[in-house]
């Protein structure tokens, strides 16, 4: 990182500068488009950690040191470069923490002719600088985030006019526009989607890939002190911090996964294992949304990897479906439907968040696993984030805004745009089906099928009502049952309600009684 330290940044000359390019905590690369045509002799660089933003959630300590360390690790490498970079840290007493506010200020004392910033990952940051566009006296010039493979011009032509959206669709239309696994136009192997060949759970005695761990340096021990003491009654530990937090770090982290974790992530990338969070997955989320990594670089190198012989096709292809398919239409959904999104509730949930998704004091263990290694790691992989964590929260009926709120706060690679159609749009159906065909809605036997949690667990898996009766499986039908008005109509439901209807009326008594203990219990 050469001699450089956060400290020794320049403050800004006081003549006045061409541009002021600003630099947001997920715009951490040369190519972006704020900084790719950025001139050292003529541009002046702006850094704010944003205090206010960090305080506005419980965002996990891990979160919060892999996004200040980066930000300062990437800040080094424009000063090495020679550009003009004031850096505001959240220890700085002038620095309020607020963006538009210490923006103002430093227009006010630079002047420049242009302020230039790639759009932001939200909505609300984005409202705020056109708000504050009005009253700065330069232009704001807010560009295309163009790190992404489907611009938002594409992606609202692909959406429109139509009720619902499906992101296998958009997902041919994506590998054939970019050529990837296709052959004479055609996907490689026949099929577009090989989903149905990554359900494996892992044989006796087989264990994940042991992973890069990073030491830290001095600028991420500092970031360590300081988060333990400003951000000290955060969720999450911030001890064993090991995350990449430079380009470097993260490119050998993409290169360790194909090398090693690719070949077996399409077999077992939906099982769960006890104290193995990692498994074969890449763990990469982080360092595409922040900027360390592009997506296409990603996705080719997973491609070559097949080429090579390196890794089978199923875990390419579900690889490359990740990242082509699932994140670029979940940011396309996140800008077309915004603002309303976010408030959402298709089901008119109202429980409140309960308290042991912030300690892990549940005696249910796939939720006290899912819950402890997110703590420990501010990460959990799809499958535990999507049918333990959030199954559990739809299940319960717990308010959407709760539950964005939450995950939004403990994952490491949670940004608003990614977070907000995850959680809403798949994990809760809070959109009423727009962009999932049906509730992702489970029973305790699909845990039991794909992990081990079961096997420890105070709860059995195979009673369905009862003290002694695993919570999933009555809540379960409990879902079905409240709801029926709102999903009867679904088809891919209706053998649910078959099943349902030919119960007893005994059992769904029970049903709906044990529920409600549990509910009430849990409130």
């Amino acid at each position: 990182m050469g001699s450089h330290h956060v400290s020794d940044f320049l403050l800004f000359a006081e003549s006045p500068m061409s541009r002021l390019i600003v630099l947001m905590p997920e715009h951490l690369t040369r190519t972006v488009s704020s900084l790719r045509a950025a001139n050292p002799k003529k541009d002046s660089i702006l850094f704010v950690e944003p205090t206010q933003d960090w305080s506005q959630e419980n965002h996990h300590k891990k979160k919060i040191i892999y996004s200040l360390s980066s930000m300062r690790h990437f800040a080094v490498d424009l000063v090495e470069e020679g550009f003009n970079v004031e850096y505001l840290k959240i220890e700085d007493k002038k620095n309020s923490g607020i963006l538009e506010v210490e923006l103002e200020q430093v227009v006010q004392r630079i002047g420049c002719e242009r302020v230039v910033i790639t759009k932001p990952g939200d909505y609300k940051n984005l409202l705020r600088l056109r708000q504050l566009s009005g009253r700065l006296g330069v232009e704001i010039e807010i560009l295309e985030d163009d790190r992404f493979l489907c611009d938002e011009r594409a992606f609202n032509s692909f959406a429109k006019d139509k009720n619902n959206l499906r992101m296998e669709f958009f997902y041919r239309g994506m590998r054939k526009k970019l050529g990837i696994l296709m052959e004479s136009g055609k996907p490689v192997g026949g099929k577009w989607n090989l989903d149905s060949e990554n359900r494996k759970f892992p044989r006796a005695g087989i264990e994940s890939i042991p992973r890069i761990r990073h030491e830290q340096d001095q600028i991420t021990k500092d970031v360590v002190r300081l988060v333990k003491k400003t951000f000290a009654k955060n969720f999450g530990d911030a001890d064993g911090f090991n995350f990449a937090v430079t380009r470097t770090e993260a490119v050998e982290v993409l290169e360790h996964f194909i090398q090693n974790c690719l070949p077996s992530f399409g077999d077992y990338q939906d099982a769960m294992l006890t104290g193995e969070n990692e498994m074969f997955h890449s763990q990469i989320g982080l360092y595409l949304n922040n900027g360390l990594l592009t997506p296409l670089e990603c996705i080719e190198m997973a491609e070559d990897s097949f080429n090579a012989g390196v890794a089978p096709l199923n875990s390419v292809e579900g690889f490359v479906r990740q990242i082509l398919g699932w994140r670029e239409f979940i940011r396309g959904v996140y800008w077309i439907k915004m603002p309303d999104y976010a408030e959402a509730n298709f089901f008119e949930c109202d429980r409140s968040l309960p308290q042991f998704f912030w300690d892990g004091n549940t005696e249910m263990n796939c939720l006290k696993q899912c819950i402890s290694e997110t703590k420990r790691h501010a990460y959990a992989h799809h499958i535990q984030r999507l049918m333990v964590l959030g199954n559990f929260l739809l299940l319960s009926g717990v308010l959407p805004t709760d539950v964005n709120s939450w995950f939004l706060g403990v994952y490491a690679d949670a940004h608003e745009w990614v977070e907000l159609p995850n959680v809403t749009g798949m994990a809760l159906f809070a959109d009423g089906g727009y962009l999932a065909s049906k509730p992702y809605a489970a029973g305790g036997a699909y845990i039991n099928k794909m992990s081990d949690y079961c096997k420890s667990c105070a709860y059995n898996v195979k009673e369905k009502v009862g003290e002694d009766a695993c919570p999933f499986n009555y809540l379960y039908w409990d879902f079905i049952s409240r709801n029926r008005e709102k999903i009867s109509t679904n088809q891919r439901m209706s053998m649910i309600f078959r099943t349902y209807d030919k119960m007893t009326d005994v059992r769904k008594a029970e049903i709906a009684r044990d529920s409600q203990v549990f509910l009430d219990r849990m409130a």
